[in-house]
């Protein structure tokens, strides 16, 4: 093939005898089919000039090579596969040298593990992150790795889907080179020369000797494979990674090869790859609301925040971490002097793990300040009120926050469930406020939900997400209604749950079935680690406010008889679960079941037993259904922002892929017809969604609506 006739994605010239190799694939130098028939060609071009002494690839941009096209998933292969683009590198005659700046992750790094030499500039990330897809890297990365690095440094890059900065790589042996400057271009011009003066080998990765002591990499291998049975949970491919790497160890190049492919074939074809693609995609998608389309954000140069508890604390933590200015207030001094401190505490913390300096504490809180007065938001560009869930207390707050901040400020509540449209009713400029609910500890979590009020403005709307950019966090786009997303449809999974614990489930029965699930917790450890007085003080002011004519659904006063013990989870020692002298781990508690009993007495409920099977039918089956009626009602926008919201922010299984794609995958007339059945015992409660009805009757998924925005 002439070298004018290659693909425009990928470009080549002579620099006296090396062959420039250019990707240039924007946004992210893709692996895309052209660019891998490009790269075969180039190799092939090289191979048959004569003038060509050595060969040198880079990528164009800001990124070497960002892992694969993503607009390929789920589509026919197409040749030359990935290996196949991987092994012509490798058997070039002549040297090859991968010269990385920007990314070089997935498929990225495993051309550059291909290549005969490596080099980095600095702002270089390498990394094999397929795991974090339900893959495992099928070039080569699992077999050349090894050869290269070893099977622990291996195993821990590629389970832990990390990146690396180069001087780790050059540490590690990832690489042979650091790059003086930043520029790959010249750096790798130079190295490629310096191989073509020493008249340097062709060294090829599958011939490295760093698995050459087997017994020593048999022993990092067991210690790895047990630790990853302790903590995939259910994962599939950390264990075929393991299976891979062995290959690395015991067989011959070729045959470790053959394995890797068979092996991410059955990765592929796992549904747990389908669900954490859903969730890739899913979170890229969330980015997109039709007020980010049409509305640019106001600028966020300061910001302030009302209270200085737990949650207040922890959302100037995330301000602080992202480089912004930050002014807290508080009624008065001793309470102003304990929100510093809960912001401190997140600091000292760091210093003492060696995470930050003591230097970089101190910077960091040179940009934080604290007042009791509200005219020291004068000049705030965002404030975020995190005071007590009552609306008379948040609307003497917005009433200050009116008179003083200046005109278009954001004026945001972080409310967990209150209105927010009768916050922004009360004063005089009704298009500055919005709903910014963090997920505690808010410096931790990486879900915001952004509520958008009936008179925002769109460009109010459009600062949230730009905020949330900034926090790095996840933002979804949700409506007004008590809850939200998360939290409305949390209310009603969480009866479900108690209805089982009432109707002869224990309550750790039930957490135990929904860790086997795939969730790190489950529902009554998380009451336990938020506190059950938070949902105690919910369920009272919503039983103050329940229309007494209305049908009453089915209450377990469960709860309440904990609560009124004082018994309010770790804080206290006691909850559901006993936590003695301050454990973070409970172990069940005798008195908790006699409770249980004796409500069950008192509610004339003859307890059976429940397998943990029907547990997780009927626990998933009222999350799915609210999170329908969430959708049906413009709640959430899209079927998949309810999946973020809970991949997010409650602790939904990731390679399941989140609620709604999760019942895709069962099939949407299995969960409407166990709604159906659950529904002869407690019709109140088990109402189906009319948009679930809507779905099934018209032969349609939850997925057919993701496109709707």
């Amino acid at each position: 093939m002439a070298l004018d006739a290659l693909p425009e994605v990928v470009k080549t010239e002579r620099r006296d005898s090396v062959l420039v190799v250019t990707i240039a694939n924007p946004p992210v130098n893709a692996l895309g089919v052209d660019v891998r028939r490009g790269l075969v060609a180039a190799i092939n071009a090289a191979e048959a000039d004569g003038t060509v002494a050595a060969v040198l690839i880079v990528g164009a941009g800001r990124n070497f090579i960002a892992g694969a096209d993503i607009r390929e998933f789920g589509k026919p292969p197409q040749l030359p596969s990935l290996p196949e683009v991987c092994q012509r590198i490798e058997n070039c005659s002549k040297p090859v040298l991968a010269a990385i700046h920007g990314a070089a992750l997935g498929g990225g790094l495993e051309i550059a593990l291909a290549a005969h030499y490596r080099l980095a500039v600095a702002g270089a990330r390498l990394g094999l992150p397929e795991v974090q897809l339900g893959l495992l890297p099928g070039a080569g990365g699992t077999q050349r790795a090894p050869r290269l690095i070893g099977a622990k440094a291996a195993l821990d890059l590629i389970l832990s889907g990390r990146h690396v900065a180069p001087k780790e790589a050059l540490a590690l042996g990832l690489i042979d080179r650091l790059g003086e400057g930043t520029d790959a271009l010249p750096e790798g011009l130079a190295y490629a020369q310096e191989l073509v003066d020493a008249k340097a080998p062709v060294r090829r990765t599958r011939d490295a000797a760093a698995l050459a002591d087997r017994d020593a990499q048999r022993t990092a291998l067991e210690a790895a494979r047990a630790d990853t049975a302790k903590k995939s949970r259910g994962l599939f491919s950390p264990m075929k990674i393991v299976e891979a790497v062995a290959a690395a160890i015991d067989l011959p190049f070729d045959e470790g090869m053959a394995l890797e492919r068979q092996l991410f074939l059955q990765c592929v074809a796992s549904p747990q790859r389908a669900g954490l693609i859903h969730a890739f995609f899913a979170e890229r998608e969330v980015l997109k609301a039709p007020e980010t389309k049409a509305a640019k954000p106001r600028p966020i140069e300061a910001c302030g925040i009302i209270g200085g508890g737990t949650m207040g604390a922890g959302i100037a933590v995330a301000m602080l971490d992202a480089g912004l200015p930050v002014t807290m207030i508080e009624r008065d001094e001793p309470s102003l002097a304990r929100g510093r401190a809960h912001v401190e505490k997140v600091y000292d913390g760091l210093v003492q793990k060696g995470r930050m300096t003591t230097e970089g504490k101190a910077s960091v809180m040179a940009r934080f300040s604290g007042a009791t007065s509200y005219g020291a938001l004068a000049q705030a560009d965002l404030v975020v009120e995190a005071v007590f869930e009552e609306m008379a207390v948040k609307k003497a707050v917005f009433a200050e926050l009116d008179r003083v901040c200046k005109p278009g400020a954001v004026l945001a509540t972080n409310t967990s469930y209150l209105d927010i449209d009768e916050i922004a009713a009360g004063i005089s400029r009704p298009g500055d406020v919005l709903g910014l609910h963090f997920f505690s500890p808010a410096n931790i979590m990486k879900l915001l939900e952004i509520v958008v009020p009936a008179q925002v403005s769109a460009d109010v709307v459009a600062t949230g997400f730009e905020l949330a950019k900034k926090l790095k966090k996840t933002p979804v786009r949700a409506g007004v209604c008590d809850g939200f997303i998360g939290n409305r449809i949390l209310a009603v999974y969480r009866q479900a749950a108690d209805h089982m614990m009432e109707g002869g489930a224990s309550p750790y029965q039930i957490d135990q079935a929904l860790r086997d699930f795939g969730y790190p917790m489950g529902p009554f450890q998380v009451s336990d680690l938020a506190g059950g007085d938070i949902g105690w003080a919910t369920r009272k002011r919503r039983a103050a406010a329940r229309d007494p004519k209305a049908p009453v659904p089915r209450y377990v006063q469960i709860a309440d008889r904990i609560c009124e013990r004082g018994w309010f989870g770790q804080k206290t020692g006691r909850g559901y679960y006993l936590y003695p002298e301050g454990a973070r781990t409970g172990t069940p508690d005798p008195e908790v079941m006699a409770i249980i009993e004796a409500e069950r007495r008192r509610a004339g409920i003859t307890p059976r037993s429940f397998s943990d099977e029907e547990i997780l039918r009927r626990y998933l089956a009222a999350m799915i259904n609210e999170g329908a009626n969430v959708v049906q009602q413009r709640i959430a926008l899209r079927p998949l922002d309810v999946d973020v919201t809970f991949l997010y922010g409650y602790g939904f299984p990731r390679h399941r892929g989140g609620p709604m794609h999760y019942a895709d995958s069962v099939g949407l007339a299995t969960v409407l017809a166990d709604i159906r059945e659950f529904a002869k015992e407690d019709p109140l409660f088990w109402q189906p969604s009319p948009l679930l009805v809507e779905l099934v009757e018209r032969g349609a998924d939850f997925a057919s609506l993701n496109q709707s925005e």
